[in-house]
């Protein structure tokens, strides 16, 4: 008989990985330019912009050292978003909303990617602890 159950596991997640739709590339500036067709954005994949973050720095891996950016790209119902662990195993937010850890100003309401990104790709103002429970929503039912 074959059933499933669910099994508790400590996991130490490293990074954020996100891929969200862009509705106006416009709203984001990099190098202080209106960035109005987003080819001017690192890590733009089609539709989508793709960072890979580090959890405790705030650093986006594979940003180009010298580059800055501002970012408030509207990507709601367009998003997924998952947390990394060290043994590589990835937790899926469930839904499309914008998490919160994406929006340091906590005015996004899950619509929006809201973040000032400095010159070593670290991003401004990245807290040292974050809430992950949006994360955990279908794993604590």
């Amino acid at each position: 008989m074959k059933v499933k159950i669910r099994v508790e596991k400590e996991v130490n997640f490293i990074s954020l990985k996100v891929k969200c739709g862009v509705r106006y590339w416009e709203d984001g500036t990099v190098n202080g330019v209106e960035d109005t067709k987003g080819d001017l954005i690192p890590l733009r994949e089609g539709d989508y912009w793709c960072p890979i973050i580090d959890i405790e720095t705030g650093i986006i891996k594979d940003w180009p050292i010298g580059i800055t950016a501002d970012v408030h790209y509207k990507c709601c119902d367009d998003g997924d978003y998952w947390l990394v662990s060290d043994g590589g195993f990835e937790l899926k937010r469930p839904g499309y909303y914008v998490p919160v850890i994406l929006d340091l100003t906590g005015e996004s309401f899950g619509d929006y990617v809201i973040l000032t990104i400095g010159k070593n790709g670290q991003i401004v103002n990245w807290p040292k602890e974050h809430n992950i429970d949006e994360f955990l929503e279908d794993e604590m039912d």
